[in-house]
């Protein structure tokens, strides 16, 4: 079985992007990715960040239901290899509906 740590809240300084806010209104799988490089999926945060044990988080936390949108949300200086990372392992399993969260620009 998958090791996760208790639940932690990670303090995220979100990337910038325009655009058009999307709520999401279905369950879906949030893998949230700290500027080290340490996974969480779901508020849980994994003991080991490495490619095994996030898919096996994965694996468990969707049952086997692909369809399940999954979103990374990264720090913006998160390791780039993070969230690629993060992107194999889904695409691995088979995660179609794949999304990034990101924040608008600030006004300067």
């Amino acid at each position: 079985s998958t090791s996760f740590t208790k639940e932690t809240h990670l303090n995220l300084n979100l990337p910038e992007a325009s655009g058009e806010d999307v709520a999401v209104t279905v369950e879906s799988i949030e893998i949230t990715i700290s500027s080290t490089g340490n996974y969480a999926v779901n508020g849980r945060s994994l003991v080991s960040s490495n490619l095994a044990n996030l898919q096996k988080a994965l694996s468990e936390l969707s049952e086997g239901d692909l369809s399940l949108p999954l979103i990374i949300t990264a720090d913006a200086t998160t390791p780039h290899q993070s969230v690629i990372t993060a992107m194999d392992a889904a695409g691995q399993l088979g995660f179609a509906k794949l999304s990034l969260t990101t924040q608008q620009p600030s006004a300067e």
